[in-house]
This record gives structure tokens, sequence and C-alpha cells, in this order.
């Protein structure tokens, strides 16, 4: 029954992750959808290195880019990160992140993520200069992910997200599912004792399919005269959007420099099956493919080296077409992306808590910094 059940939720799985492609890169499509906040990388490392890594993304960072990759968190997992958007703009982005294993093989994950745009003036027909006083936006997104280990090589999840967008006066509110699989495929294994790793891995991740969204409140209705001379109160319909729904398909492959296992930090000792790889010296090398359905298709590339799995620099680059063209380009970012992470132990039993940072370029602005504070138990 266990196994069936497997099978079935796979099953699901793939046909969620490749219904949107059907859909797809369709540039007639550009500008007609909404909540375009679901396209922001919230996270600081996977941001740093151009969100290439949808094939070996792993732990709660994993809720943007790959949600199977959350089913590797080793017991507990808590990270928030402060983004500072567009610098110049006056927008920020809080995110928080909690990622729980449950059982022997699942995950359950929670991430809030909250957008200010700060104090924005009251404006009249009258008084266009403001002095009114001021009004603030509000976008929240919450998300409730499970992920889970089906064997050796397949992992897979989903989670539900609902989007809130909100005015003093008018308030729209949809719901989205995202569902990812990755998969370790046994090629290029590192053996060292009775230890191994597989270095090649693929992953496909579905976002962002979910329900239309429209506005609606007091701020969609004013007071007009009738042809009486009475006042009345007319009241607005808006128009529904769609949400940026797309599919990511990328791979990665792990470089280990200077490896070892466990047991040899331990005077060279045997490898037993309770060790685990580490290596002094690591390179990542991941890409992958986006293709929106409202937006231009992108490719993204990215490198990640880590030393003793204490500090950890990338660097990543992303590219859409006509991006290079002034007249062309329908994107603030200019492609470039960098990050770091400083690891610092807390005990033998694998429990950290770590520094991230990463900056993506743009133009204008003076680009996207962000900053996450993060704790493995």
């Amino acid at each position: 029954m266990k196994k069936r059940f497997q099978k079935l939720l796979i099953v699901t799985l793939g046909c969620l992750l490749l219904s949107p492609a059907l859909m797809a890169g369709n540039e007639q499509r550009a500008g007609s959808a909404g909540a375009s906040e679901l396209l922001i990388n919230p996270w600081a490392r996977s941001s740093g290195w151009g969100s290439a890594n949808v094939g070996c993304v792993q732990g709660l960072e994993a809720l943007y880019q790959n949600i199977a990759g959350t089913a590797f968190t080793r017991r507990t997992e808590l990270i928030f990160t402060n983004s500072q958007y567009l610098v110049g703009s006056g927008i920020n982005l809080n995110n928080f992140g909690f990622s729980q294993k449950v059982g022997e093989v699942g995950v359950l994950s929670v991430g809030v993520m909250t957008m200010n745009f700060g104090d924005i003036d009251i404006t009249t027909e009258e008084l266009p200069e403001g002095g009114l006083g001021t009004y603030s936006v509000s976008y929240n997104n919450i998300q409730l992910a499970y992920a889970q280990e089906f064997s050796n090589s397949i992992y897979g999840g989903m989670s539900v997200k609902i989007i809130n967008e909100g005015l003093p006066d008018a308030n729209a509110m949809g719901f989205a599912l995202d569902a990812g699989i990755q998969y370790v495929t046994g090629i290029g294994k590192d053996k060292l004792g009775n230890r191994k790793r597989d270095n090649l891995r693929f992953g496909i991740s579905m976002k962002n399919v979910g329900s239309t969204m429209k506005f609606t409140g007091d701020g969609m209705s004013f007071i007009g005269e009738s042809e009486w001379g009475t006042n009345m109160t007319v009241e607005q319909r808006s128009a529904e959007f769609e949400l940026p729904s797309l599919i990511k398909i990328g791979a990665s492959y792990f470089i280990n420099l200077d490896a070892k296992t466990t047991s040899d930090a331990r005077m060279g000792e045997e490898a037993t099956d309770a060790d685990e790889l580490i290596s002094n010296h690591q390179l990542i090398i991941a890409a992958n493919f986006t293709s929106n359905s409202f937006t231009r298709d992108q490719f993204h590339f990215g490198l990640e080296y880590g030393f003793k799995d204490l500090y950890f620099l990338r660097g990543g680059y992303i590219y859409e077409k006509g991006m290079f063209e002034y007249t062309e380009r329908n994107t603030v970012f200019t492609g470039p992306s960098a990050g770091i992470s400083v690891h610092i132990p807390m005990n033998n039993s694998g429990s950290v808590i770590a520094i991230d940072y990463s900056y993506r370029d743009t133009n204008p602005f003076d680009g996207v910094h962000t900053v996450g504070a993060r704790i493995t138990l």
C-alpha cells in the first residue's frame, strides 16, 4: 500500500510539473499577469548564484526553488532573511521559514514573506502634491509544504501558497500550488571507505499554478452625482488577473577537490555507515532553464565553492532575450549575482548557525542586497 501511494504521488507530481509547459513562453501574454512578487527569490543563498540550483538545492531554501529539496532537511531548520529590494526604491522584503522532519522520510515546512513599500503620500485631483497624510501597501505570502524521500534517488514535494495584496481600502487574495522533483542519478560517485555521494543531479519544479485574483473593497467605489442632482455610490469592477506560473528544469554537478570521510578526521579510522562525506574544497556547477508563462524565458548559470563546510562563495548569471538592448529589455536585473555564507558549528552533531549574504545587480537602482540568519539543528 505504501509503495502504491508513493508511485501515485510521483505520477501526480509529474503531471502537475509538465502541465504548465504547454502554455509557457508566450511573449504575447507578457504583462497580463499579476502577483509578480511570486517571482522574487527572497533567500540569500540561492539568489547569490543566480537561482541556478533547482537540481541540487537542499533544506528550507528549497521552498522557492524546488520543494523537493526540503526533503533533505536533517532535523530542524529556521531561516530569516531581509532584502533591500531595488535599493533607492524604499522597498523592503522580510522572509521567514521553518522546516521540521516528520517521521523517517517526510519534512513539513512553513514560509512567510512580506513586502513593505514604505509610506506613500495620499493625493487627490485637488491636491496632487499630497499633504493629506500617507498610506501603506502590504503584500503577504504564506506557504505550507510537504516533501518526502521516496527512494535513494527520488525526492518530491508539494506546497500550497496563500497570496494577499492589500491597500487600506482594497484587497486581493488567491492561492497557488508548487510541486517539484529531484533525481539523484548515481553518476559520478565519490567513494570513500563505505560512503558514497552521487555527484550528478537533476530537478524539475512547477510554481504558481492556481486561482485568478482581483481587487475588491471600498477603494473600488466612488461618490457620483446622478442626473437628478443626488449623490450616489458607484462601484467599479476590477479585472481578474492570473498568477505568473512557470516551470524550471535544472542540473548540477558536485566536484570534490579534496574529499574525505568523518572517520578520516578521527585519526584515519575505518569508515562506517554512520560516517559522512566531507570536503575541504568543493565546487558545485549548476544550470537551469525557466519557462515563464507571462515573461521571457530565462537561463540560469551558477557556481558555488565551499571550504571545509564553513565558508562558501557563490556567483551566478541570469540571461534572457533582449536584456543587453536598452529598448528591448523588460527587466531591471542585468544578470550578475554573488553571495557568501559563513557557518559556525554549534556542536559535534551537525548543528550550525550561519550568516548568508547575496547581491543582485540592477539598472536602474542600486541592486538587491539580501542578508539572512540560519539555524540548523
